[in-house]
């Protein structure tokens, strides 16, 4: 379609056809409308213009154009055409698509809970948004940075190792522990304890500042049992990770205490900067574009009246670091949307101290709540805080009986194995095919459901495609060009083409429930082929053209299932 248009008139060669999938063809080119009022003709006229200058090559694509409406155009993609397109993509790894992102350094920050506390439900999004955007952004071709930005400084530490101090009996290390205990899980309960006793015990509080102190200092005994802290408290996080196929190491840890040292050199830059000023004894950002009460510019603490630093200090070096240090093009932030009034603050000032220059973006993913059935927020009966643990643990099981009940003479192992899948897909499915802005309720029976638009349903539908291509075995289906195509055939084609566009479409909005529709729309897709097109009882060359549609879709469920962070079983 743009070479029809430059051939059409030379001052237009070039401009974008803005071909969509439509309703009412294969799909539909708009640009008639707006090109014809820059250069002052009629958009039909234009349209009809743009049909006559097809060439030959154009006409091996394009069965029909028809105008249709002010300056549209409905276009219908020959067959062969269709059928070319699904041959290239079963021969690409990537399945046809590119890599726009290439050469674009993308620093994610995600997950960020805090050592020696348990990860709890207000992780969950952080980590399973964060991680797709980090697998699609790398698919797309950019270098990706993952930072897990650890809470792993400040007085509660203090507290913690003098506790552990005056209580040598202690149990805390992993290998203390009893099966199916956690490391973090204990020292969360030593830090409330610690807790309780730095605010009842003014003697036990000084000595707990004083540990501070010593930390902060550098002492080698304070410092040994904060670095075992960390390390156990890692520990207890990678198996959460790893349940959760969250691509997250140890090497992506960038706790709090790595950008300690820079906090000095960050203020007394914005100190000369003329970006932070005296206020009351404090050191503050003001803001240019942020009012806050009573009309004040809204500000950032960048160092407090007692000459400590805070966490919006900690946030403006860790930008300050990624993009100098780390030189990076992209700044991804995922936290929940309460959040987005500090990142609006530290952004603004990043970008006049000169930290966040016009090659750089920094953005800010948030997200909404996860809330209880009843749309309340979400809580033990106790009325605490759902440990991320539990939450998965009830999923699980939740899948488990449902397989069960599907197949009850399942073996124990295999219902294990696909109560975990299973259970683990809905979690995190119901959570990205969420718009990431919106609230969701977290209802586990609708979650695990194998109908519907759920993971289960997704990986049901990708085992069940699996099955197929077992039982016809053979090799890799040769494509026919010259074979008419079905109308279900051609409808499942033409989703099977789109993967590559939602993708890019996911990196740049950074929303992944757009890539989990597409995912949804296309095993739905497959359901209206199969129902309409038999497979395995057609002839020749049918056949071979209907189990390459099998196997691209296959192909295709299991490669966005992936970048979800899904697992996407041949059996289920």
């Amino acid at each position: 379609m743009s070479g029809a248009i430059g051939r059409v008139r030379a001052d237009l060669a070039g401009a974008d056809p803005v071909v969509r999938r439509s309703e009412h063809a294969d799909f539909q080119c708009n640009a008639a409308l707006a090109l014809a009022k820059r250069i002052g003709v009629g958009p039909l006229d234009l349209a009809a213009d743009i049909v006559g200058a097809l060439d030959a090559a154009e006409g091996a694509l394009v069965a029909s154009a028809e105008p249709s409406g002010p300056g549209f155009l409905n276009v219908t993609v020959t067959d062969g055409a269709i059928w070319a397109q699904v041959a290239t993509r079963l021969r690409d790894p990537r399945l046809g698509v590119g890599t726009p992102e290439l050469g674009r350094r993308t620093v994610v920050d995600y997950s960020a809970p805090n050592i020696a506390k348990e990860m709890h439900v207000g992780h969950l999004r952080t980590t399973i948004i964060g991680d797709s955007i980090a697998r699609v952004a790398g698919f797309l071709g950019a270098d990706v940075v993952r930072q897990n930005h650890l809470g792993d400084w400040g007085t509660q530490f203090g507290m913690l190792i003098q506790y552990l101090d005056e209580h040598p009996g202690a149990a805390w290390h992993q290998d203390q522990l009893g099966e199916g205990a956690s490391a973090v899980s204990a020292l969360d309960g030593l830090y409330r304890s610690a807790r309780a006793e730095f605010d009842a015990d003014p003697d036990f509080a000084d000595r707990a500042r004083s540990r501070v102190v010593a930390l902060q200092a550098g002492d080698p005994g304070t410092v040994e049992v904060w670095e075992g802290i960390v390390a156990e408290s890692e520990k207890s996080f990678r198996a959460i990770y790893d349940r959760l196929n969250v691509l997250l190491t140890a090497e992506d840890s960038v706790g709090e205490s790595f950008y300690n040292p820079m906090l000095a050199d960050t203020a007394a830059e914005l100190v000369d900067a003329g970006l932070a000023v005296e206020s009351e004894g404090a050191l503050v950002f003001q803001s240019d574009e942020v009012s806050g009460p009573e009309g004040k510019p809204a500000a950032l603490m960048v160092r407090k009246r007692d000459g400590g630093y805070g966490y919006d200090t900690t946030d403006l070096a860790t930008i300050r670091h990624r993009t100098r240090d780390l030189d990076a093009d992209r700044l991804v932030y995922v936290t929940d949307s309460r959040q987005s009034l500090h990142f609006q603050l530290v952004f603004e000032a990043a970008r006049r101290a000169g930290w966040l220059t016009g090659g750089t973006s920094a953005e800010h993913v948030a997200h909404g709540a996860i809330l209880g059935p009843d749309g309340t927020p979400f809580k033990t009966r106790a009325g605490g805080t759902v440990r991320l643990v539990d939450l998965l643990d009830d999923a699980v099981a939740r899948a488990r009986a449902v397989v069960l009940e599907k197949n009850p003479d399942l073996d124990p192992a295999e219902l294990d194995r696909i109560a975990e899948s299973a259970g683990i897909a809905a979690v995190k499915y119901a959570d990205l095919s969420t718009s990431r802005v919106k609230d969701y309720s977290f209802d586990v029976d609708r979650m695990v459901a194998f109908t519907g638009n759920t993971g289960v349903y997704l990986q049901y539908a990708h085992a069940r495609i699996s099955s197929i291509l077992r039982n016809a075995g053979g090799p890799t289906p040769a494509v026919d060009g010259a074979v008419a195509l079905h109308a279900a055939e051609r409808g499942l084609a033409l989703a099977l083409d789109a993967y590559g566009a939602v993708l890019t479409e996911v990196c740049a909005t950074l929303e992944p429930h757009r890539l989990c529709g597409y995912l949804y729309d296309l095993a739905r897709a497959f359901t209206a082929f199969y129902d309409a097109c038999p497979v395995l009882k057609a002839d020749e060359p049918v056949r071979g053209n209907r189990l390459a549609l099998c196997l691209l879709t296959a192909r295709t469920l299991g490669h966005g299932l992936d970048l979800l962070g899904i697992t996407a079983p041949e059996r289920l």
